[in-house]
C-alpha cells in the first residue's frame, strides 16, 4: 500500500512551487499532496511527471481553490489528508496590476482558508511564502521585524499580501507552528535563466530589446538614483525555503529572502544595457508622464506594464539579518545580480514566447 501523504502544497505548477516540490522530494518528504486548480490539471499532470519520474505516487493532485472554504475539497479528499503534518502555502496572484476583487479573494480570503485547513489538520508545520513587499512604500530599511508601519502601498498585490500576512502572524500568536519567506523580486534561475513568467524587470529588459542596439531609452524620476531594485534568482529563494523548513528552531521566525547588496536603479539599468549590448539612455521623467507613454506602448503590443514604474522610485531598502544568521556557513546565499543577468538575457531571447500572465 503507498503511502499517504505527509506535505500538502499550494501554488502547484507554478514557477517556484514546481521547483520547491522537487526540492521537497530530494530531500524524501514524499509523498506530496498538491493543490491544483481544474482549469490547470494537465499542466499539474505534465509536471509532476516530469518530477516524479518512475515514482508516480510521489506526487498526488488533489483538485481545489483556494477561495473557497475547505479549499473546494469535498469531505472524501479532506479525509485523506488527514496524514498531512506539514503545509506549504504559496498560491497567489503575483500581477501587479491585478484588480481589488481578485486580490481580495485570492491572497487574503484565499490565506485565510488556507489557515482554516491548517489548523483543522492541527499541522506540525505551516510554511508560508509573503513577500518583501508587505514594505510598500515605507520610507527607510524594512527588516524581518517590520510589519504594520502605516505605510501606504504601490498596488492591491502589495497591499493584499500584507493584509494576508497579518492573518497568518495572527494566528501565528495564537500558537500556530509556522515560518514566514518573504522573497524580494523573484527573476529566473541564476545559472540556467529559466524562468516561467516574463513580469516585473523583464517588462525593462523586453523594452529595451525592442529597441535599436545603437541607442534605447528608459526614463528615470528623481528618485531612482536613490533606490535599490531588489533581485533575487529562483534557485537561491527555493534553496533556502528548503533549508529553512527543515530547521525546528524556524518556527515562529520571519526570513527575508532578499538581496543585502542589491543594485540601485540606475546601477540595474547599466547592468542590464551591458547584457544586452544595448547603448541605454535614461531620459528625465515625470510618473505620470512615464505611465502614459506605457500605456501607449501596450496598447500597441508592446512588452510594457505602466505598475513597474513605480518601483524605479519605491523608497524602501530591505535587510535579512535573520535569514543571514540562519543561513551563515550553509553555502545559501544569494548571488549578485551581475553574474547572473546575462544568463537572464539570454533565457528570454532563446524562449520569446514566454508569457506575462499570472496564474489565476
Amino acid at each position: 500500500m503507498s503511502a499517504a501523504p505527509a506535505v500538502l502544497l499550494t501554488g502547484f505548477p507554478g514557477f517556484l512551487g514546481s521547483a520547491l516540490v522537487e526540492r521537497l522530494l530530494e530531500r524524501g518528504d514524499g509523498p506530496i499532496a498538491c493543490l491544483v486548480q481544474p482549469r490547470y490539471r494537465d499542466h499539474a499532470e505534465r509536471r509532476a511527471a516530469d518530477l516524479a519520474g518512475a515514482d508516480g505516487e510521489s506526487i498526488r493532485l488533489y483538485e481545489g481553490d483556494i477561495t473557497e472554504p475547505n479549499l473546494g475539497l469535498d469531505d472524501a479528499d479532506l479525509e485523506g489528508l488527514a496524514s498531512v503534518a506539514e503545509l506549504y502555502h504559496l498560491a497567489a496572484v503575483y500581477d501587479l496590476a491585478v484588480e481589488s476583487d481578485l486580490a481580495e479573494a485570492v491572497n487574503v480570503r484565499g490565506t485565510e482558508h488556507v489557515l482554516d485547513v491548517a489548523e483543522a489538520l492541527e499541522v506540525d508545520r505551516f510554511q508560508y511564502v509573503s513577500t518583501c513587499y508587505v514594505s510598500g512604500r515605507y520610507d527607510g530599511v524594512f527588516t524581518e521585524d517590520h510589519l504594520r508601519e502605516g505605510q501606504s502601498f504601490n498596488n492591491h498585490y502589495e497591499r493584499t499580501k500584507y493584509e494576508a500576512e497579518v492573518a497568518v502572524q495572527a494566528r501565528m500568536a495564537e500558537g500556530l507552528p509556522a515560518t514566514i519567506y518573504r522573497p524580494a523580486i523573484v527573476v529566473g534561475d541564476s545559472e540556467t535563466g529559466e524562468t516561467g513568467k516574463y513580469d516585473g524587470p523583464y517588462y525593462l529588459i523586453r523594452l529595451l530589446l525592442s529597441q535599436p542596439s545603437w541607442c534605447s531609452i528608459t526614463t528615470r524620476f528623481p528618485g531612482s538614483p536613490g533606490a535599490e531594485l531588489n533581485v533575487v534568482p529562483r534557485d537561491f529563494v527555493v534553496d533556502a525555503i528548503t533549508h529553512l523548513s527543515g530547521r525546528d528552531d524556524a518556527v515562529g521566525e520571519v526570513y527575508q529572502l532578499c538581496d543585502p547588496a542589491p543594485l540601485s536603479v540606475p546601477e540595474f539599468v547599466d547592468a542590464v544595457a551591458d547584457a544586452i549590448g544595448h547603448r541605454v539612455v535614461s531620459v528625465p521623467a515625470s510618473k505620470r508622464l512615464s505611465k502614459g507613454l506605457l500605456e501607449a506602448a501596450a496598447d500597441r503590443g508592446l512588452p510594457a506594464e505602466p505598475a513597474t514604474l513605480d518601483y524605479l522610485d519605491h523608497p524602501t531598502r530591505y535587510a535579512c539579518p535573520n535569514a543571514r544568521r540562519a543561513l551563515a556557513g550553509t553555502g545559501i546565499e544569494c548571488p549578485p545580480v551581475a553574474s547572473y543577468v546575462a544568463d537572464l538575457v539570454a533565457f528570454l531571447r532563446e524562449n520569446p514566447d514566454v508569457g506575462d500572465e499570472a496564474m489565476v
